[in-house]
């Protein structure tokens, strides 16, 4: 069996882009803010979704319908500190771990773990986003539902 992975990406980390995004989280960390070259916090690499695009994903159809699709957990692993400032990474996402799960109301839901890679242009690991992602088996009812 083959991991389902989409198409390999660049994202460069930018000086300007770790400052905005310690400021929009509200840190005063000096390493993010004011040094010369900073370190990335630890959840900057989210910020890979405006490098990516619909090639970059898994094929949905191992996921399943978009619209049952809702954001689960989410955890990032580091093997070293996290990158700097300059630095280019080549991430690519594949399909993790998958199970299905009874929902309490009859229903049941499938987790599927999102995995995005991030190494080096050489190939050397630097981080991985984990992503679960719970795929119900009804979409959400629109509107306020009954009491």
């Amino acid at each position: 069996e083959r991991p389902m992975a989409g198409a390999p990406f660049t994202m460069e980390v930018e000086l300007g882009k770790i400052r905005e995004f310690a400021r929009a989280t509200k840190s005063s960390n000096p390493g993010y803010l004011t040094a010369d070259v900073p370190v990335s916090p630890a959840t900057f690499l989210a910020t890979a979704a405006f490098w990516t695009g619909p090639e970059n994903a898994p094929p949905m159809a191992e996921i399943g319908d978009p619209a049952r699709v809702l954001h689960g957990e989410q955890e990032f692993v580091f093997h070293g500190e996290p990158p700097r400032a300059g630095t280019r990474l080549v991430g690519q996402t594949r399909i993790g771990n998958s199970y299905d799960k009874r929902g309490t109301r009859g229903g049941s839901m499938r987790f599927v773990e999102l995995v995005t890679e991030f190494r080096t242009p050489e190939g050397r690991l630097v981080a991985e986003s984990k992503t679960t992602v719970i795929v119900t088996s009804q979409a959400p009812a629109e509107g306020p539902t009954a009491s």
